[in-house]
């Protein structure tokens, strides 16, 4: 009896974790000695039927420090999360949390009505409602009978 070996794939979901992964590693500056540079928050971003969301986890920030803007079809999020200072002698067992100056940019597939963006920030997570232009919501077209 021969066994024969079943070889299965990696869903397009994993698939699709992997590329956000490989690209978050190129948008995440680079390391100089032992310092961290910078940060990249995570985002979320999804489509309604007349709006694009874009959530963006930034806890610990305050609203002054967040700066969003639309530029050539891009939502772009940037900003700086301040390093806590530790008095003298506290002796830091871990630290793990980053700090410092972050930017994200989101393409969007379609234009968006640029003066009625509202962005919102509570609890540490910035959403950016971006409602689409009249003309990139879809519509529906009447079918006449003759």
């Amino acid at each position: 009896m021969k066994l024969t070996r079943v070889t299965t794939w990696p869903t397009l979901g994993r698939l699709t974790d992997l590329r956000d992964e490989i690209d978050r590693l190129f948008e995440a500056p680079l390391a100089r000695t032992s310092e961290f540079l910078g940060w990249t928050p995570a985002f979320d971003v999804f489509e309604e039927k007349d709006n694009f969301i874009v959530k963006a986890e930034l806890p610990g920030m305050k609203k002054e420090d967040i700066n969003v803007s639309l530029h050539d079809g891009s939502l772009i999020i940037s900003g700086e999360r301040q390093n806590e200072t530790h008095s003298e002698g506290t002796e830091v067992y871990r630290a793990e949390r980053y700090f410092g100056k972050f930017q994200r940019a989101v393409t969007l597939p379609t234009t968006v009505a640029a003066d009625k963006v509202k962005a919102q920030y509570k609890d540490g997570i910035l959403t950016v409602t971006l409602p689409k232009s009249e003309e990139a919501k879809p519509k529906q077209i009447a079918v006449n009978v003759s």
